[in-house]
């Protein structure tokens, strides 16, 4: 919570860089998450009409981590479409981060610790 209230936290990046784990765990962890299907939209601010966060969180995972993760049938060029129609939202992310070198809970912390350093500045 920030400030006494419930913060939306949106969570945006490419297929396979971990936003479906990362949206349950922070529901474990007593946070409203939302995983914004961004890379699938031709409108860039899509993440905004729709969740409008107070928090936007971007996880970027390379191409071929991203293919061993996931079963994805999908090519380079698709993959550098979804990391186009992310740009306007990793311009205005909050938080962004790597997944590559992360397993789920180490991406969690950093959120996490970003969220309680966020709180504190309130």
């Amino acid at each position: 919570m920030i400030n006494g209230d419930a913060v939306r936290i949106g969570v945006v990046g490419p297929c396979g860089a971990g936003k479906s784990t990362l949206v349950a765990a922070l529901k474990q962890n007593g946070y409203e998450g939302k995983h914004i299907a961004q890379e699938h939209s031709y409108v860039p601010y899509m993440w905004k009409r729709i969740t409008d966060p107070d928090v936007l969180i971007y996880l970027f995972v390379s191409y071929p981590i991203s293919k061993g993760r996931r079963s994805l049938n999908w090519n380079e060029a698709e993959y550098q479409e979804q990391i186009r129609r992310l740009e306007h939202a990793r311009e205005n992310a909050d938080l962004i981060i790597d997944t590559d070198p992360l397993d789920p809970e180490q991406v969690l912390t950093q959120v996490l610790q970003f969220l309680h350093e966020s709180e504190n500045k309130v």
